[in-house]
């Protein structure tokens, strides 16, 4: 899809050619430990979170509020505000030219340059994200003076154009404030904003949340059409699973500051393995067959200052056995098929899990549906 003013021919993506290392490691987050605060009282908001973002692909991460996302990926790109604090971990970031880095290690001006050119960020409110004082086109070319300082004034202002014309937005609207704009439009203007240096990477914060359906739907059109026309990577945070799984390749669930299941995005969908997963589904109903009735999940997120001991999940599990009450079940791979992975201790042992958390993997054989591991690929038959 290519919208009028686009630079379409200049991405490989847009001409119909496969991006150069698409699904390969773009960032890999290792062991990432985020707190607020310090001493026996810190918050601990994220705990051993560990994730990969592949190139050209959508990873979506969804939880419900407070479950730790946006500090997940705001601590990744080093954008935690105070009294926020990375206490461990590795973010490992594998750019298209030159050697793999850690963002949480280089320093401040290579990380500032990194910013907008390779890793841009949407944020949740373009009302409060963008300066209400400043018309929308003095925000896009100071985006480009900044990091191209090269570029004459002429030049900025002809991108700038260019950018809102590439997301729906006429040109004349270069001198219009903030709160002259819808906010559909806004949100609009903090996309091409971040797609103004044709970055690697893009961390979507909620940008639909505030918005109609409608424009919701429309928004989600548009960054569709510019990730298939530019190849970019995205990070796209939301607490609504069914929209993930509109759009992501796949998917990462969090609960109290820790991933639950990662998984593609129609496994995850079609056979959730974590039973938090499974009550995330079950919240919305099916717009097609018969009605049922929704019970989703019942009580409350934990408070982070007082965690309940062993699963975290365990007092909303319906699930719950007594190793659950006790044990921290670990993040790892519940058996030998493709990307996926699930804390629950009702997935260590063949035949434990309830059927609505061992339904078949989308296009496994009949083995997989009786819970027997797959052949591997190419071993001959008894």
């Amino acid at each position: 899809m290519t919208r009028p003013g686009s630079t379409a021919a200049a991405s490989p993506a847009a001409a119909g050619t496969r991006v150069t290392g698409a699904g390969e490691p773009l960032v890999e987050i290792r062991g990432l430990c985020v707190d607020y605060g310090s001493g026996p009282a810190a918050v601990h908001a994220v705990t051993g979170a560990d994730l990969v973002l592949r190139r050209a692909e959508v990873m979506g991460l969804a939880g419900e509020s407070g479950s730790g996302k946006s500090t997940l990926a705001y601590a990744a790109v080093r954008l935690l505000r105070s009294p926020g604090m990375i206490t461990g971990g590795q973010v490992l970031y594998h750019p298209r030219h030159g050697e793999t880095v850690d963002l949480l290690e280089i320093g401040e001006h290579a990380l500032r340059s990194m910013r907008w050119s390779q890793i841009a960020v949407v944020l949740q409110s373009a009302m409060n994200a963008l300066n209400p004082v400043l018309s929308i086109g003095a925000q896009l070319t100071d985006v480009l003076a900044a990091h191209e300082p090269t570029m004459t004034a002429a030049a900025r202002t002809g991108r700038a154009a260019e950018l809102l014309t590439m997301v729906g937005i006429s040109a004349d609207r270069l001198k219009s404030y903030p709160h002259e704009l819808s906010g559909g439009m806004r949100q609009r203007v903090m996309i091409a904003m971040a797609l103004a240096l044709r970055p690697e990477i893009v961390i979507f914060d909620e940008p639909t949340t505030a918005l109609d359906v409608v424009t919701q739907r429309e928004i989600l059109e548009e960054l569709t059409a510019l990730r298939e026309q530019f190849g970019f990577a995205v990070l796209f945070i939301t607490h609504d699973l069914s929209l993930l799984i509109e759009i992501a390749n796949s998917i990462a669930v969090m609960y109290a500051g820790r991933l639950v299941e990662a998984a593609d995005a129609q496994a995850l969908f079609r056979a959730p393995r974590h039973p938090y997963t499974l009550g995330l589904l079950n919240s919305f109903p099916s717009l097609h067959g018969a009605q049922e009735r929704r019970t989703g999940i019942p009580g409350s997120p934990p408070d982070l200052r007082q965690l309940p001991p062993g699963c975290v999940f365990h007092p909303r599990c319906p699930y719950v056995t007594a190793r659950c009450r006790t044990d921290a079940p670990p993040l790892r791979s519940p058996g030998p098929a493709g990307r996926r992975l699930a804390a629950c201790w009702l997935q260590e042992t063949p035949g434990q899990a309830p059927g609505e958390l061992a339904r078949p993997e989308p296009g496994a054989g009949p083995a997989a549906a009786a819970g027997l591991p797959a052949r591997p690929a190419g071993e001959a038959g008894e």
